[in-house]
């Protein structure tokens, strides 16, 4: 028995004299009750007109949910998201079980609502043991075409999923199945052509994973295993990283991220302290280092093939984002040729004559550290080597260079210095934020110090107060002079500490703004000049 797919798509607006051949999308199958002889080729057809549907829009049976199965009134609804892939068909669809076949639900549980092939077969394989899955799947059609998209527009339509026969069988592991795009458990359309040009390209196959590839909706081939979304193949996956590293003898890692999740991350680009990464990446999943400077020079060279503007400046930020703060040779020499294209790219001159520059970018080799000459004039000096200038000059000759007509440039590599300043820069604020905080705390104990003291002298003055209250008949007058005494050197106390509580509440406006003189009586600093 095999299966036929026609390529016609469903159009109401189609008038129906006109010539078939561009607008109807017709999936044909087996039909084993029909007479063999009544069909051409001696074998039966069922014909399912694919009717492009609305986003959010739901329904029941036929053509994307199976009719009478198992048994005869056992009707599946399906629903489907409201977003659209690229070419046409709907990114979200869902498959919902006949009531038949739910059990109760408890209070709270969520209804049975399937997203994925895997979860369809999982579900059928629990509760129909003896259910025939392949058979199942070739009852209806797993992709939906979306209304959203135009589709007079393409004479030549994109092929529907292929129905599931003996060559592509269904995912009954947590692994990926090689056979067919409908076993991505992204249901990414493209992942069985970019499966095909990995395994091409590739000597060794991926390990085995059971952690982050079990998970239902993760794809090893084109998922982010931080972010877990598809990743982009769009001018040669500029925009992701893959782990190839070895993993014994027969297997490599395989797993892919996008590079801003891993920059956001902390796995990628320039990374201090105790992850310790230089224009590499760290993968999450075998712990794994990689070099980056071959992947950023294959960015440069992939803007040299690139005719949009917006493009170049994207993924030139990127590259940006990987090798600043490097004092790698090759990545300080791609940092200048990086910023060197993107001054160009800004100053609107033509695509062509940004990569015109020494040392062309494209004659870097991915593992080599090379030498990329300034982009500024220099002075000749015959007494030193080509391609550098000493800086040992003496005043003399500073002299006589001054007189001549060309400007004089320093060639050192600013690059080093550039990062030397932003490191003493980061340390002078990370300096500053630490004395700071040592100041807040300072301020923080001695105010609430007096604060303290104040509430305790107002104690003690209420005691005195109730003593004088309630003295007895027989109290003494010498007594009375004592309390009243005590009191009036509360008072006097509370009044001192208000005002010195007023001087120290001037370090609000900062410690540099406060007064000398209330820095060392109150909190036993100094403020330096």
């Amino acid at each position: 028995m095999t299966d036929k797919t026609a390529m016609i798509l469903d159009d109401p607006d189609r008038d129906n004299g006109s010539e078939p051949g561009g607008v109807k999308d017709v999936m044909i199958l087996d039909d084993p009750d029909k007479d063999s002889d009544s069909a051409a080729g001696g074998v039966g057809e069922v014909v399912l007109v694919l009717r492009p549907v609305g986003l959010g829009e739901s329904g029941e049976g036929m053509p994307y949910a199976p009719e009478n199965w198992p048994k005869a009134g056992d009707n599946w609804r399906w629903r489907v998201g409201r977003r659209t892939l690229l070419n046409g068909y709907m990114w979200d669809r869902f498959l919902i079980p006949p009531a038949r076949l739910l059990k109760p639900r408890k209070s709270g549980q969520r209804k049975a609502v399937f997203p994925s092939i895997q979860g369809v077969v999982k579900f059928l394989q629990e509760e129909i043991p003896n259910a025939d899955v392949d058979a199942f799947f070739k009852s209806f059609c797993w992709k939906i075409p979306s209304n959203e998209y135009d589709w007079q527009k393409d004479q030549l339509l994109y092929p529907i999923i292929p129905l599931r026969g003996d060559s592509a069988e269904v995912e009954h592991s947590g692994h990926e199945s090689n056979t067919s795009t409908v076993d991505c458990k992204a249901r990414n359309i493209m992942c069985l052509d970019q499966r095909e040009a990995r395994s091409n390209s590739l000597s060794l196959p991926d390990m085995d994973c059971d952690i982050c590839c079990s998970e239902v909706n993760f794809c090893r081939n084109c998922c982010c295993i931080l972010c877990s979304n598809i990743i982009d193949w769009i001018h040669g996956g500029y925009s992701f990283i893959r782990c190839e590293a070895k993993q014994g003898e027969d297997y490599i890692c395989g797993h892919a991220a996008h590079l801003d999740c891993a920059l956001r991350s902390y796995m990628a680009g320039k990374v201090g302290g105790s992850i310790g990464l230089d224009v590499e990446y760290y993968c999450r999943r075998c712990d794994k280092i990689t070099d980056l400077i071959p992947h950023v020079t294959r960015l440069l060279q992939t803007c040299q093939s690139l005719n949009s503007p917006d493009e170049i400046e994207k993924i030139l930020k990127l590259g940006l984002s990987i090798v600043r703060g490097s004092q790698r040779v090759g990545a300080l020499n791609l940092l200048n040729s990086i910023e060197l294209a993107f001054r160009k790219l800004k100053s609107g001159i033509y695509l062509d004559e940004i990569w015109n520059m020494e040392g062309d970018i494209s004659e870097i080799s991915p593992g080599a550290e090379p030498h990329i000459k300034s982009e500024r004039p220099v002075v000749e000096n015959k007494d030193v080597s080509a391609g550098s200038y000493s800086l040992n000059v003496g005043a003399s000759d500073l002299k006589a260079q001054k007189s001549s007509q060309e400007p004089l440039y320093i060639t050192s590599d600013h690059q080093i210095e550039s990062v030397k300043l932003e490191k003493e820069v980061e340390q002078v604020l990370q300096e500053l934020k630490k004395s700071q905080q040592v100041e807040y705390e300072t301020a923080k104990a001695k105010l609430y110090a007096k604060k303290r003291a104040i509430l305790d002298l107002y104690q003690k003055l209420d005691a005195d107060k109730y003593k004088l209250d309630n003295r007895s008949s027989s109290s003494k007058n010498s007594d009375m002079d004592t309390l009243l005494t005590s009191i009036l050197n509360r008072v006097s106390e509370i009044k001192q500490e208000l005002v010195s509580l007023k001087d120290m509440v001037r370090i609000a406006r900062g410690f540099g703004r406060t007064p000398t003189s209330i820095l060392m009586e109150h909190f036993g600093l100094q403020n330096e000049d």
